[in-house]
């Protein structure tokens, strides 16, 4: 414990980001045919890289363009189908008065991310952000991001800092990265798909996770 670098995955961690993005996802899909997909399928957009999510219903030659539409309905209309989880920015308040330096570590794209950080008015309690880019699906996962967060932080010594998120996604991509992880369950990962993947802590709320981070 007592960690110098604290890692924030974005939707589903910070902000309840689920309708925005399951509706760009549905609006992408039906543009190929594919409707009637419950809520349940839709959820699964919601943390994992786009490249894979729309893989598991597209041709893979088919899975770009997926991704575009999805963008294009994100930019105009689900970036706003959102907003901060209560307790969070108390949550990042506190950390950020505690010293704590802090980064954001999201497969969104980064200038997204940075957009929906500064409409919440929550980019100020940041040392960083790093996200996806256009046109590198590497530069999305969940590793990449939090290597390159770690970088800009200058931390070399991955036992220093940790991850929250709430999909098994972050918590691989952290523990491949060299971090400890916390899975936060008011996000979109039940607390089965979090403990299989085998995040180092868990917690309930904002309030349990600052207690944590403290």
């Amino acid at each position: 414990m007592g960690w110098d670098v604290l890692l924030f995955d974005l939707d589903g961690t910070l902000t309840d980001s689920g309708p925005g993005i399951m509706h760009a996802a549905e609006t992408a899909l039906a543009s190929f045919g594919i409707t009637g997909l419950c809520e349940w399928e839709l959820r699964y957009f919601v943390g994992p890289p786009l490249v894979e999510s729309f893989a598991a219903y597209l041709p893979q030659a088919e899975v770009q363009t997926a991704i575009d539409r999805f963008r294009a309905y994100y930019r105009e209309t689900g970036w706003l189908e959102n907003e901060p989880y209560p307790g969070v920015r108390e949550c990042l308040q506190a950390l950020r008065a505690a010293g704590k330096r802090m980064y954001v570590a999201t497969s969104k794209l980064e200038s997204m991310a940075r957009q929906v950080l500064a409409h919440f008015n929550l980019l100020r309690y940041f040392d960083g952000v790093c996200g996806g880019l256009a046109g590198d699906p590497e530069a999305g996962k969940k590793v990449s991001v939090v290597r390159r967060a770690l970088r800009e932080a200058g931390c070399t010594e991955p036992s220093r800092a940790i991850l929250s998120g709430d999909r098994e996604y972050d918590i691989y991509g952290g523990h491949a990265a060299g971090v400890k992880t916390a899975g936060v369950l008011y996000g979109y990962g039940s607390r089965e798909e979090l403990e299989a993947a085998g995040a180092d802590y868990l917690a309930q709320t904002p309030e349990a996770l600052l207690a944590l981070l403290l």
